[in-house]
């Protein structure tokens, strides 16, 4: 071969080279290197409650003499404004006052329709409408698809955005899911402060204008977002499952136990882990990784310290290339008396006082795990505040957290009070988010904020993406494509409290806001909160405290809301003078336990989006904090026994149960086991990841703490602590509940705070129990052939 054709073969393979790579890589197929202009080409977009549009790839105000004029949804129709719909095709549009009628005409096409009725005609043909044309802040609306098909266009429709063209199926919303979000992020912005004189006039509107539910705000500190509570309820849909079940990929492959979660394929963050061979823990201030499997070689691979106290790890992830460690984190700066601003020097030094000048994050610190003996700190995401919570979506990434205001900084320091994030793929100092950067919801701002962060794991030199908002995140439902943030809401009026949903798209490590909607009352924690099939369910209870009604007593309710969150169907006022204690979807079912002094379960028929119904109630004695699916007609439910007593009841022990809901109008409560007395209680109550189930193999398991009394103790009036630890049931529709055994780790007569089993998981047929002094494991059979590993006491 000559060196001239060397050449052109080294640049030829070169050239293919680089273009199967371009080809391969997800970089080429991401929206913000796709020319979106050249896709909306003669096309007009417009998304429900925006009052900006897209013309012919231009960004423009639907109308720039009033803001308030947008797409709008009712009676679950959409209604879209004519004039700027018609003129933006060049057509012309004449209005008749006295009439109210519109006239539009295109190329040849004459259109009439007139305000307030339910047909339009077209060319002379009377055409019936599927809601009637309205006018709303000065402009007529009329329903969208009538007007696009007499116009002779098409009409692309998805959560909230719509295309008007010539073309039919402009986009694939399966695969082109990130241009969409690009598309909408263009078309729904949210406003962004700016500046720092708009951002102090924002704050003072959150000041003088919202009712804060949390009481009089501080001079300093104005107030830090609720965190996310923990689950007391299991929501299930039908991609929704209970305890995963996985292969390793190894010559001596296992299955093994996954975190309890809410929705399939999108992970929760727990305090222990394990990918089938090795186990990670939480344990205090360390993380433990221990070889596991198998159980007779179990040994500790690994203990990550963090003597700094700077850091303290909450909870973790594990995937087969990462461990992610996420905790809270403390940075002391120093305070800088450098003004020359006497008065404003002595106003640093008082205002330290309340608010020492620490930088307090939410941290996620990913470790390379490919070489076990050599785990490798490869990066670090902070972001500033109190870590609310966060998910993983394959490789996608998100954390969230609550970050309080300090108002003497906002109003008069030269710097203002703006957030910080670090992330050591970029450089490892903190970067201020720029106001413009900073977003809000207009009328109902909060004086704090949440800021959200997504990274793509498989791509680690990509830098984090940060989403700020001026408002607090208290309950974070989580779908494989959306998040919903619920926060409470008070009515001014009536001091009547009520609930804001912010829906936002996720799609690998991005977060796009989509829309707001609002319900009455107030929920329990993110098992509250369901997607299914386009639509957003939510339960809430609503406190009777209107001004001119004299009673308390509270009422819950059903709520069904469209993609772009408008109610569309609802149930209100179940069960009066109760509160929900736990709610569960699963498909076109809902279920809600209320309790007061009996325990009624609702079964909801929720197949009709429109006209969700009660189908069934049972009520019995005791209450259910959690339930947890078995199969599709029927539910397990933990929670309290109770017994009357005068004037009320009182709480007794543990209780789990089996509902058959086969006959959804008539449930039934087919077994039932009470475990100790008054004050047994377990982590599962108030926390879904404490169980580990598997029907397949016919497994129930829990940590539980048992209180019980001695029949030494006269007239049995005394209860005393009996037992810590796990119990182990087999579990089915035909024996119920059948006590397997108990797992300990303490010793006879010994309680040892460090010793309470929090966590079971199985690999293979051996299981597993955790605390922060041992693992041991067992038969899953048996119980027995017990094998322990001691944990090394930290510093």
């Amino acid at each position: 071969m000559t060196r001239r054709r060397f050449f052109c073969f080294i640049v030829s393979f070169f050239l293919i080279s680089v273009l199967m790579i371009q080809y391969q890589n997800p970089e080429i197929l991401r929206a913000d290197v796709v020319d979106i202009n050249e896709r909306l080409k003669e096309a007009i977009v417009l998304y429900i409650g925006s009052p900006k549009a897209i013309v012919n790839g231009n960004e423009m105000p639907i109308d720039s003499q009033n803001s308030g004029v947008s797409p709008m949804v009712e009676n679950s129709r959409t209604l879209v404004p004519l004039r700027f719909i018609a003129e933006s095709l060049g057509a012309r549009v004449d209005w008749d006052s006295d009439k109210d009628e519109i006239t539009v005409k295109y190329h040849n096409d004459v259109i009439y329709f007139t305000v307030g009725s339910n047909k339009m005609l077209l060319n002379g043909s009377e055409v019936e409408l599927e809601v009637a044309a309205e006018v709303d802040n000065g402009r007529t609306l009329v329903p969208l698809r009538a007007l696009a098909e007499a116009l002779g266009k098409y009409v692309f429709y998805d959560r909230g955005l719509i295309i008007i063209s010539d073309k039919k199926n402009l986009f694939d919303v399966q695969t082109e899911k990130a241009m969409l979000d690009e598309i909408i992020a263009r078309v729904n912005v949210l406003p962004s402060i700016g500046s720092k004189e708009e951002f102090k006039r924002i704050i003072s509107d959150c000041l003088n204008n919202l009712y804060n539910p949390y009481g009089k705000y501080d001079e300093y500190v104005i107030f830090e977002g609720i965190s996310e509570e923990s689950a007391y309820s299991l929501s299930v849909q039908d991609k929704n499952k209970s305890s995963g079940l996985h292969k390793v990929s190894e010559a001596d492959s296992a299955d093994y136990s996954t975190t309890n979660i809410q929705v399939e394929g999108v992970d929760e963050a727990d305090i222990v882990k394990t990918d089938g061979q090795y186990i990670y823990q939480v344990n205090k201030k360390r993380i433990i990784v221990a070889k596991a499997y198998p159980a007779d070689q179990m040994k500790i691979a690994a203990v990550l310290e963090f003597p700094q106290e700077a850091f303290n790890p909450e909870e973790l992830y594990v995937d087969e290339k990462y461990l992610i460690v996420i905790g809270s984190a403390h940075h002391y700066m120093p305070v800088v008396y450098d003004s020359v601003d006497s008065e404003k020097m002595e106003m640093k030094r008082f205002a330290a006082q309340y608010q020492p000048n620490v930088l307090s994050t939410t941290k996620a610190i990913i470790y390379d795990i490919s070489d076990k003996s050599n785990i490798k700190n490869v990066r670090e995401v902070e972001i500033e505040g109190r870590y609310l919570s966060s998910r993983k979506i394959g490789s996608s990434l998100y954390l969230f957290s609550n970050r309080s205001l300090i108002y003497n900084k906002v109003m008069n320091s030269e710097e203002g009070d703006i957030p910080a994030y670090r992330d050591t793929a970029v450089n490892d100092e903190f970067n201020n988010i720029l106001y413009e950067d900073i977003q809000y919801f207009p009328k109902y701002s909060y004086a704090n904020y949440m800021i959200a962060a997504g990274l793509n794991l498989d791509r680690m030199d990509e830098k984090v993406r940060i989403n700020t908002y001026l408002g607090a995140g208290e309950n974070i439902y989580v779908s494989d494509q959306h998040m919903y943030v619920a926060v409470t809401q008070y009515n001014m009026v009536e001091n009547e409290p009520g609930t804001l949903i912010y829906k936002f798209s996720l799609n690998q490590g991005n977060i796009t806001y989509l829309s707001k909607g609002s319900v009455p009352g107030t929920i329990l924690n993110q098992f509250s909160m369901d997607e299914y099939h386009d639509h957003f369910r939510i339960a809430t209870t609503r406190p009777n405290v209107r001004l001119n009604e004299n009673t308390s007593d509270s009422t819950n309710n059903l709520y069904i809301l469209d993609d772009t969150m408008n109610i569309t169907g609802k149930i209100e006022d179940i069960a009066p003078g109760e509160r929900i204690y736990s709610t569960r979807f699963m498909g076109d079912r809902g279920y809600m336990i209320t309790f007061r002094t009996i325990d009624p379960l609702f079964v909801m028929d929720l197949s009709n989006p429109q006209q969700p119904k009660i189908l069934g109630a049972l009520k019995i004695p005791g209450f259910s904090n959690y339930l947890h699916p078995y199969d599709e007609n029927h539910v397990i439910g933990f929670g309290k026994d109770t017994t009357d007593t005068y004037g009320g009841v009182s709480v007794e022990g543990l209780k789990i149960a089996i509902f058959d809901v086969t006959d959804i109008a008539n449930p039934k409560e087919k077994f039932v086991e009470i475990i100790g007395d008054a004050g047994t209680d377990s982590p599962l109550l108030y926390n879904h990841k404490a169980l580990l189930f598997s029907k397949e193999k016919k497994l129930l398991a829990f940590p539980v703490t048992v209180v019980s009394k001695n029949d030494q103790d006269k007239d049995k009036k005394y209860s005393r602590f009996t037992f810590q630890g796990a119990y182990v049931y087999n579990i089915d529709l035909d024996t119920g509940f059948t006590l397997k055994g108990k797992i300990t780790h303490l010793s006879e007569k010994e309680y040892n705070p460090e010793k309470n089993i929090d966590r079971l998981l199985y690999i293979d047929n051996m299981l597993y129990t955790l605390s922060n002094k041992k693992i041991k494991a067992n038969d899953l059979d048996n119980l027995t052939n017990e094998y322990e590993l001691n944990i090394p006491s930290g510093n």
